[in-house]
């Protein structure tokens, strides 16, 4: 992954700041290794062969519209022109390292948004994959005992079944240190739950979550869940305002099984949230059924993609549907 920042200028002065991330999926030894019919391996072909090359405006690493932030000295329409600009510089430089872009993709806005970026990117296919599931926290709620009690009987008692079921396991907030003293551990943790993803465009590096908390410090939580002293999982979340970002976990499944470890993982994020005063959990994709039996809610999400080939792009709608993952699930309504 390559990393680039766009800076968007009036006057020398700042007013519109963008991410973009380049990903070289020819390094990648695996897409995900969950499911295995003819439908993945004709997906892992394609994406090798055509698609190899992508150019993401956004947070492939975060879910929401982490794209671009703008003041209010500059519009939504200037602003989304100047970064289209911006981006066929950039696919430019890309061009004379040798490095074509095959895909670019805008991803993650809510419907709102993407109504408005339609009208800019009308050249682009308008796709939608798996929601975001958010968590709205209500102002009432001061405690997670606060979370129980609203919750009907059914899911309350599940919530107790669980809180049993992880009796004997130590939760730490883990230090930079502490995170590099269990460095591997985490790592294959980490890729354990990852591989087994139906569909990855990237891998964590294994001094990945150190680094990120050098950065980001306090903002950057890492919570290492511990049976007889040995790391049998790890949560990590992202405080991003008034909002809680989930990042990613890793658990060792056989334990996680028996003792419900992510389902109180997640009642441990809902718990951290509430005592905090945080108005939201983005709780991101993947695991959508589980995450709504917590109360977490969908929200769809829209992205643009366009093909540098003008034959394939011409049939990017079908293609995309094609190889895009099926997800089957129910949504759960676990509130009184």
């Amino acid at each position: 992954m390559q990393c680039h920042y766009i800076g968007i200028f009036t006057d020398n002065e700042l007013v519109g700041i963008a991410l973009t991330q380049f990903l070289n999926l020819n390094l990648l030894n695996s897409f995900g290794e969950r499911d295995h019919s003819v439908k993945t391996s004709v997906r892992n072909f394609v994406f090798k062969n055509y698609c190899s090359h992508v150019l993401f405006i956004g947070n492939n690493m975060l879910t929401g519209q982490n794209a671009f932030v703008y003041s209010n000295k500059i519009g939504f329409t200037e602003t989304l022109n100047t970064l289209m600009s911006a981006v066929e510089e950039l696919k430019a430089q890309f061009k004379q390292r040798n490095q074509k872009i095959h895909l670019t993709v805008y991803k993650d806005f809510d419907k709102n948004t993407s109504n408005y970026i339609s009208n800019s990117l009308k050249d682009f296919y308008k796709f939608t994959t798996q929601p975001n599931m958010l968590f709205k926290i209500p102002k009432e709620w001061k405690t997670e005992l606060d979370y129980v009690n609203a919750l009907n009987k059914k899911y309350r008692d599940q919530y107790k079944r669980a809180r049993k079921k992880i009796i004997g396991i130590e939760k730490k907030k883990l230090s930079c240190e502490e995170i590099k003293h269990h460095e591997k551990t985490i790592h294959e943790l980490y890729h354990h739950v990852a591989k087994n993803a139906p569909f990855n465009t990237f891998f964590l590096t294994e001094n990945h979550f150190c680094e990120f908390k050098k950065i980001i410090g306090d903002d950057f939580l890492f919570y290492g869940y511990f049976l007889n002293d040995k790391m049998i999982g790890f949560n990590t979340l992202v405080k991003n305002s008034k909002a809680m970002d989930t990042y990613f976990l890793g658990y060792d499944d056989t334990i996680q099984r028996e003792k419900m470890l992510y389902l109180n993982m997640l009642y441990d994020m809902i718990g951290y949230s509430i005592k905090k005063e945080f108005n939201e959990i983005v709780f991101a994709r993947t695991a959508l059924e589980i995450k709504s039996s917590v109360g977490a809610k969908p929200e769809k999400m829209f992205g643009f993609i366009k093909h540098s080939n003008w034959f394939i792009d011409f049939f990017i709608g079908k293609i995309f549907c094609y190889l895009e993952p099926e997800t089957l699930w129910k949504e759960r309504n676990p509130f009184k």
